[in-house]
């Protein structure tokens, strides 16, 4: 049973609300998960696909990939027992953020440019005996679908964004998020790299900068809870 954590400081007024404990040793998990699929999926580009059309797909999953190893240093700081500090009481929420932000997302933007290219490999389909081209019109569209409960995760409350900005704000940035995806894929599919890059390269800014304001609104958020929050009666 969970315990339920002080709402009003010492003076009388609101506690921040900060995101739940969280099992680290899940996250630890997710951050393996992260830096292999990524990486795998990269080289299996490089191999079978075409060069000239990758756009900006191989360099969004090695970012994916590297972004896991990051948030994965952020989980390792976790700590609440001696020593303590404000810093490694918000390791886990900072990994966290890490891997929603630079892994995942740039790992969903990849995902449907990664597909197509698999799909309509000269290697994988044009070389294989009596192999016929087949048009697979909008089914190419259902990796992306992946997107949607990314998005209803972030937004329903689960993600660490909504702890550290407005409710407003959480679902401007995560129509953001997807109103980005949808542009650098459609440029890509339209053959215009440059157009592609520009937009999946605003969506890497804007994931690293919200990364950067999370991490630092929650650091002020637990001082400002530690500072506050009623001393427990000692035993």
């Amino acid at each position: 049973m969970s315990k339920d954590r002080q709402t009003v400081g010492t003076d009388g007024l609101p506690l921040p609300i900060l995101p739940p404990e969280r099992d680290a040793r899940v996250w630890a998990r997710l951050v393996r998960i992260m830096f292999y699929i990524p990486g795998f999926m990269g080289l299996l580009l490089i191999k079978t696909g075409e060069p000239a059309s990758f756009g900006i797909t191989v360099e969004l999953l090695m970012l994916s990939s590297a972004a896991a190893i990051v948030g994965g240093l952020f989980i390792g700081t976790e700590s609440t027992g001696a020593g303590a500090d404000t810093s490694s009481r918000i390791g886990v929420w900072s990994g966290c953020l890490v891997l929603e932000l630079l892994a995942v997302v740039p790992f969903l933007s990849a995902i449907p440019a990664l597909f197509h290219e698999l799909a309509t490999s000269n290697l994988l389909h044009s070389h294989a005996p009596g192999a016929v081209d087949v048009a697979l019109g909008a089914s190419e569209l259902l990796p992306m679908i992946a997107i949607l409960p990314f998005l209803l995760y972030q937004v329903s409350g689960f993600g660490t964004l909504h702890f550290v900005v407005s409710k407003a704000a959480n679902w401007i940035l995560n129509a953001v998020i997807l109103l980005l995806i949808i542009l650098s894929y459609v440029f890509y599919r339209q053959g215009d790299y440059g157009l592609e890059k520009k937009f999946a390269g605003a969506l890497v800014v804007i994931m690293a900068l919200t990364v950067l304001y999370g991490v630092l609104k929650l650091k002020q958020m637990q001082a400002n809870y530690d500072a506050r929050c009623p001393q427990k009666a000692p035993k």
